[in-house]
């Protein structure tokens, strides 16, 4: 018989980071990450006795910056607090707001064919002012700030507006530059490849520039640090019950059910700019 006070091997929490980076969860849009929902399983994960390290199996293919960097900041707070090991592992994909999020482990191992790097900012909308003027809808807007309609979809593209958007993202693609480089520092090798242009490579690829430290997966990495006797403890977002869990993302509200249907179609968005 086996006494748990007894049990003297190695823990190694394992702290999953799937799918989109979203400041709050959407049914519709499959599993979202954000620094509020992880904030409990990361102070539990960390808080864990005879801890060994903790792994982030990270498959995500990014999304909000702001999310990305407070959820990032919350790992490598905890780390330096407990003073453990942070080891990432790369499912399907660490891209964009997920290689942020891999880049807060002290070093990344990734799959062969993981999806990797995307270190880039994007913004995308629609412009439906013609279709507005064909339907004889008229636009009826007053505002106080002559930005506080900055990007509205209904109004011709305004150039001045457009050049504002553009100094923005290059702010955002700046401060993840600055992260990827404080966090991997003399270990980036771009080999005259430019890694910051948006550009994504497989895991192996990603491994002869320095964007990932090894190739492999997640159990096999625990073995190999810890030894088999190593005792993984999962740890994630706690679910809803049932029957709550069967209603997750429906509404009886149209607005609602139009945000969500456009979160999912985001969330697959997102997903298809690395091809997945």
């Amino acid at each position: 018989m086996k006494l748990p006070f007894l049990d003297h091997s190695p823990r190694v929490a394992v702290v999953r980071l799937q799918g989109v980076i979203a400041p709050r969860a959407n049914g519709l849009a499959g599993p979202t990450l954000s620094a509020a929902a992880l904030d409990p399983v990361l102070e539990r994960a960390f808080g864990l006795k005879r801890l060994a390290a903790v792994m982030l199996a990270v498959n995500s293919p990014g999304g909000s910056p702001a999310q990305s960097s407070l959820i990032a900041a919350r790992i490598r707070q905890l780390a330096e607090r407990k003073k453990v090991p942070v080891i990432a592992c790369v499912e399907d994909a660490a891209a964009s707001g997920g290689y942020w999020l891999a880049c807060a482990a002290d070093e990344i191992i990734a799959d062969p064919a993981s999806i990797i790097g995307s270190v880039g900012v994007i913004s995308a909308g629609f412009g439906f002012e013609e279709a507005i003027a064909r339907l004889g809808i008229e636009r009826r807007l007053v505002t106080a700030g002559e930005d506080k309609s900055f990007l509205d979809p209904f109004r011709p593209v305004d150039p001045a507006q457009q050049e504002r958007l553009r100094d923005l993202m290059e702010a955002l693609h700046q401060e993840f530059i600055t992260w990827v480089e404080a966090r991997r520092g003399t270990r980036l090798r771009p080999e005259g490849e430019p890694l910051f242009t948006g550009r994504f490579w497989t895991g192996r690829r990603a491994l002869e520039l320095g964007l990932v430290d090894g190739l492999g997966d997640l159990r096999g990495e625990v073995n190999r640090r810890f030894g088999e006797k190593a005792r993984i403890i999962p740890l994630g977002a706690r679910r809803p019950r049932l029957p709550w869990r069967l209603l997750s993302g429906a509404s009886l509200d149209p607005a609602a059910a139009v945000d969500g249907a456009l979160a999912a179609a985001e969330a697959r968005a997102t997903w298809g700019r690395i091809g997945l």
